[in-house]
């Protein structure tokens, strides 16, 4: 494990945990990286619980961030009506987390994206004044017209684009699915915004599209989550806003690094949840690859690599992989190494040490499983294939139970009356609520950490 740190930037570190024994002819080598950012995020550690009583900066540091609300404002938004007051008031309660010196804007999104505030192409700077101003905007919001998530966030991306900041986040709202741009339309959205600024999805009560929330969410680096009563948006609303005011350091890359005969097999993000990275390589250099992380405060992350290494005989070792944490230079310079870790691979004849599964990896494997058998059931059930569904929900319920994973358990008894936890004997419930499906859904990712 090695630490590395310059002024303004947090302190990393890498842990690897892994099992380096292979028999004679092993050939695949899994690691969990465990990635810690300490003593950067801009809260310093203490939960930011309103401007009103939040430093306007810390550590002598000025705010670095710029953030863009965007609130869908379409016609469905009306239905109830308490739905676009519970946005507005979400909105509000955001803007009042802002810290003193952070770049904001507020996007009205329908089947066109508009500006709310402050307009003219360009962002305010948070003080008590403009978030005066963009609070009474905020009254003048009203549903009307279709959904067109693309435009939205390529309204957001300009705008953010000209902020001389390292932190660009954005935060989405919508209650429905986005009918009025085609899927690639969205797509080329996504591609187009991606690592130029990080952005958290949020689906307001159940009429919107979990796959689509997840991907916005998924290609932007940020967070997905359901809040299936709108009387639930301030206070999550709030709680995005402190995490993105906690940022200090974005753009941080995992660097891998492997030797010549050494493949790839995949690379994946599995907490705090499952994200897959494998084809989010950027190359570096000979044997090199990056992969994006996103915007880091003061947090802990686990990641899985698992490389194919040539065959070799008993008592032979090698690096299997290299990987270190780089920090780009804006202005172009050589970029900063924050922390490295070893991925090693050693050949045994002792039977024991070749065969035992470090305990991180085989956690962390059960989790990226628990989240796919999830998606499986649930994409079976609702193709009407009931015994599919009970089998791969009923795996779910075994995986979330033997590893501790209470949160999923409690969302997956929702969805199955569970006979038997430790088996995965389960029965399909007859009527499920459609915002218990979807909470199972969105939040199917979300991982615990091995238990210590």
């Amino acid at each position: 494990m090695a630490n590395f740190s310059k002024s303004n930037v947090p302190q990393f570190s890498v842990e690897v945990y892994q099992n380096e024994f292979l028999p004679e002819g092993g050939r695949e080598v899994n690691g969990i990286i465990t990635v810690t950012s300490t003593g950067g995020g801009t809260t310093g550690g203490v939960p930011l619980t309103s401007a009103a009583h939040a430093p306007s900066h810390a550590a002598g540091r000025a705010p670095n961030a710029a953030v863009v609300i965007m609130v869908d404002c379409s016609g469905s938004m009306d239905y109830p009506p308490t739905k676009m007051r519970n946005a507005r008031d979400a909105t509000a309660a955001a803007i009042d987390t802002l810290r003193d010196g952070t770049s904001f804007a507020v996007i009205g999104g329908t089947h066109v994206a508009k500006e709310v505030y402050p307009g003219n192409g360009r962002l305010a700077t948070a003080d008590p004044q403009t978030r005066a101003q963009a609070k009474e905007a905020l009254r003048r919001l009203s549903a009307g017209g279709g959904t067109a998530i693309g435009t939205w966030l390529r309204l957001a991306d300009r705008l953010l684009g000209g902020a001389e900041v390292s932190i660009r986040h954005g935060i989405l709202l919508t209650d429905g699915r986005n009918e009025h741009e085609a899927p690639e339309d969205l797509r080329a959205a996504l591609d187009a915004c991606a690592g130029r600024f990080t952005c958290d999805a949020r689906g307001v009560g159940t009429d919107w599209e979990v796959k689509e929330v997840t991907a916005i969410a998924s290609a932007l680096l940020g967070t997905a989550d359901i809040v299936a009563d709108p009387a639930g948006l301030a206070a999550d609303f709030t709680q995005m806003m402190e995490n993105a005011m906690g940022k200090e350091v974005a753009d941080v890359a995992l660097r891998l690094w492997t030797p010549v005969g050494v493949e790839i097999k995949y690379v994946k993000q599995v907490a705090p949840t499952v994200a897959e990275l494998t084809d989010r390589r950027t190359e570096a250099g000979p044997r090199a690859g990056d992969y994006p992380t996103g915007s880091w405060g003061d947090e802990s992350r686990d990641y899985h690599v698992c490389v194919q290494v040539p065959e070799a005989g008993v008592g032979q070792e090698m690096l299997a992989a290299r990987v270190s944490l780089i920090l780009p230079d804006p202005s172009g310079g050589a970029p900063q190494t924050l922390s490295q870790g070893l991925v090693r691979a050693v050949w045994t004849d002792d039977m024991v040490a070749s065969t035992s599964i470090n305990p991180q990896v085989a956690h962390y494997t059960g989790q990226a499983e628990l989240a796919q058998v999830i998606q499986q059931g649930l994409d079976a059930r609702k193709s009407g294939d009931f015994d599919g569904a009970t089998a791969k929900l009923g795996r779910a319920v075994q995986l979330a139970s033997a590893s501790g994973n209470e949160d999923t358990a409690k969302l997956l008894s929702k969805v199955v009356d569970v006979v038997d936890a430790a088996t995965g004997t389960v029965r399909l419930k007859a009527k499920v609520a459609d915002a218990d499906e979807m909470t199972l859904e969105t939040r199917s990712t979300k991982t615990v950490r091995v238990k210590k």
